[in-house]
């Protein structure tokens, strides 16, 4: 890399982005459109080497133009994509999320457990337990409160057996 450059870049690294914007219009010669500095640093700095060392070759233009003439491009959204109104992260959990555990018994069971003299009650709920009124998304998380130590839910509570299917 000549040593014009790599000075460039090390000032370009402590710009602003007010700084970078403004060095993106005088290089550009037209509005930068983004405030995201790395953005503005990386166009910069290519710009920069393009112009001490050379551009892209006029083949490797028209290689990189056949590319993206030959890209299909999607004009509507794929079938299996959620709807506008469900957010992707949502609809990806739900997607992704595994069956219902065959070990745990239907929702409304009341799970009971004796430790250290007193009676631990449990409710199975259709997402998650309840324990003292509180909801917890796991056994474990409900055994690691009632004993303060990491356990498996499904063994604290004696369901590690049931097998349905």
């Amino acid at each position: 890399m000549q040593p014009e450059v790599a000075q460039a870049i090390t000032e370009l690294r402590s710009f602003t982005i007010a700084d970078l914007q403004k060095r993106y219009r005088q290089t550009f010669g037209k509005e930068a459109g983004s405030s995201n500095k790395q953005f503005l640093f990386r166009r910069i700095v290519w710009q920069l080497q393009a112009t001490v060392e050379g551009d892209l070759s006029e083949r490797a233009r028209r290689r990189a133009a056949e590319i993206a003439d030959d890209a299909d491009i999607r004009d509507r959204a794929p079938e299996n994509s959620p709807p506008p109104h469900e957010p992707v992260a949502r609809s990806l959990i739900h997607r992704l999320r595994p069956q219902r555990d065959s070990r745990l018994p239907p929702p409304g069971t009341l799970l009971a457990r004796r430790v250290q003299g007193s009676d631990v009650v449990v409710k199975v709920l259709a997402e998650g337990f309840e324990y003292q009124e509180r909801r917890y998304s796991s056994l474990s998380a409900i055994a690691r409160q009632i004993t303060g130590t990491r356990w498996n839910g499904f063994a604290f509570f004696g369901l590690t057996g049931r097998r349905d299917g």
